[in-house]
């Protein structure tokens, strides 16, 4: 009777692990070590990919062309004959002037234009002034004198060529542009 008994306990728990057979785990990564030999780590076992969470990749927008940051802006506009910078537009150049600090390698140069109003030699000296008090607020931020060019177009090159105060606005101004913009 205890013959039977084991032999029936002994099928009845083999017919137990005859269920659903058992996963394979993955297996551990082998080392090599051969003396002089670098050692490389074993490879990491990522579990399927149906169970990673699916993340985009991040993409890093220049924040000098991102629309939505202040650094893409570019242009100080003034009024008639005119060269002191509006109060609107300090944050604009304090946000420059911090980026060149930042970035050592950035180049500047900065356009003072004039509109047409006035002798060429006149819009010259006005382009020139404006492009220079640009350059000194940067310098107080932070940029180095090496990274900033100022220069004067005077009236050469306009915005707008009609003959309205709005057109002559556009044209007063400073353009601060970046290495491989001009």
């Amino acid at each position: 009777m205890k013959k039977k008994l084991i032999a029936a306990v002994a099928l009845a728990v083999l017919y137990g692990c005859a269920g659903e057979p058992a996963k394979e785990e993955p297996k551990a990564g082998v080392e090599e070590r051969t003396p002089g030999a670098a050692q490389k780590p074993a490879p990491a076992v990522r579990p399927p990919a149906a169970a990673q969470p699916v993340t985009p990749p991040r993409v890093k927008i220049d924040p000098l062309k991102d629309p939505s940051n202040i650094l893409s802006k570019r242009s100080i506009f003034y009024d008639y004959d005119k060269d002191e910078i509006k109060p609107e537009f300090r944050p604009l150049i304090e946000a420059h002037g911090k980026y060149l600090a930042q970035n050592k390698g950035a180049k500047m140069l900065i356009q003072g234009n004039c509109d047409e109003r006035g002798s060429r030699e006149y819009n010259i000296a006005l382009g020139q002034r404006r492009a220079d008090g640009v350059k000194r607020l940067l310098l107080l931020m932070g940029a180095s004198e090496s990274q900033i060019e100022s220069v004067s177009l005077g009236e050469e090159k306009p915005r707008c060529n009609s003959n309205t105060e709005e057109c002559y606005a556009q044209n007063r101004r400073s353009d601060m542009l970046y290495s491989g913009e001009y």
